[in-house]
């Protein structure tokens, strides 16, 4: 999708990154649209929080440019970049209470006591600590105190706010609140958000955009339905999710060759007979009995996930399949299994495969 210059707020040009000889980014073209989630995923040493760490001005390109508002922001120092950062590690003053922790950068600026005072209760109350001014942060739990580093960092005012895996310290009922927590101030505020994080379901619950790293370089780029629904490789599909990748031949549009059988598909575009990767997620995959499928095989683990189980089965060429259904088979028995062509994503081949 074409977006118009006035609306890309940040856009990487041919960026490349090397740290002592080694490229950890390799020929970055990025655009950030104004008041967008943006979430850079990928695991450890993919490059995302280098790049995060770019906008912000705490590292310099080896090559190309970044641009904010169609001026290259490589010159600015951080202090002066319209971007406020918030870490992991909180990074909050200890001997400052609550409302001087929120209060420190507007206090530098030498802002009016009435004005502090207002802007610190306004940031508060979007946090959800209203009555928190005189806490100490030792007396905070983790999610207080990533609360208090997300208002200080927004008292501010700025046009974009990077996140560096913010959730990372916090337990899973504390991140998942604060999942929505995040995306509600997103919106209220109005302002681009760009997140960083290796836990897909962080990126696909909060994000508008999700730029998929692996390696140093942007494997794709997309909504989190796009992302999930049609991954661009074999890397994509196994970050992203749970997948059974298979090896599959494509004869015509419209329909592929796995397994030993035709299956009818929605995919084209192919050469025909080409060789392609085939994904089948989990979820997609319904238990029949052995009379009515067209893939037959032994169940060899069954695990309750408490909405569904995670059945692993192995068909009769060997094969392993991988499926969740709230229907259950018992580990020895045999089944068969059954999906639609909706459910299968065709694929070109790609590095990430096995030749």
């Amino acid at each position: 999708m074409s977006v118009k210059p006035e609306d890309q707020l940040i856009l990487f040009k041919n960026v490349c990154k090397e740290f002592d000889g080694a490229e950890v980014l390799t020929n970055i073209n990025l655009y950030i649209r104004k008041n967008e989630f943006l979430t850079l995923l990928g695991p450890s040493g993919c490059g995302k929080t280098t790049m995060l760490r770019m906008m912000g001005g705490f590292e310099m390109p080896t090559s190309g440019d970044i641009l904010f508002e169609g001026k290259s922001m490589l010159d600015i120092p951080p202090y002066k970049r319209r971007l406020n950062t918030v870490f992991q590690r909180y990074a909050l003053f200890p001997h400052l209470d609550v409302f001087d922790n929120i209060a420190f950068g507007l206090k530098i600026k030498k802002l009016p006591k009435s004005e502090i005072e207002n802007k610190v209760k306004d940031m508060l109350k979007l946090v959800g600590l209203s009555g928190y001014e005189n806490r100490s942060i030792d007396k905070l739990s983790g999610g207080q105190m990533q609360r208090v580093a997300i208002a200080r960092a927004l008292v501010n005012e700025p046009e974009v706010l990077l996140l560096d895996e913010p959730l990372g310290a916090l337990d899973l009922k504390f991140r998942k609140e604060m999942q929505l927590e995040l995306k509600r101030m997103q919106k209220t505020l109005g302002i681009t958000f760009i997140y960083v994080t290796h836990d897909q379901e962080e990126a696909l619950t909060m994000s508008d955009t999700i730029v998929v790293m692996n390696d140093g370089i942007i494997q794709q780029i997309g909504t989190p339905e796009m992302i999930y629904n049609e991954p661009k490789n074999t890397f994509v599909a196994n970050f992203i999710g749970e997948s059974n990748i298979i090896d599959g031949v494509m004869k015509r549009d419209y329909l592929a060759n796995f397994c030993g059988r035709d299956f009818e598909c929605v995919d084209r575009g192919f050469d025909e007979n080409e060789r392609v990767t085939v994904v089948i997620r989990p979820e997609d995959i319904d238990i029949i009995t052995v009379t009515e499928g067209e893939i037959t095989g032994k169940v060899v683990s069954v695990v309750f996930m408490g909405v569904h189980y995670d059945i692993h089965m192995t068909d009769a060429d060997g094969a392993d399949w991988r499926i969740h259904t709230t229907d259950f088979a018992p580990v020895g028995s045999e089944v068969s299994i059954k999906f639609g062509p909706d459910d299968i994503h065709i694929m070109h081949r790609s590095m990430y495969d096995l030749a």
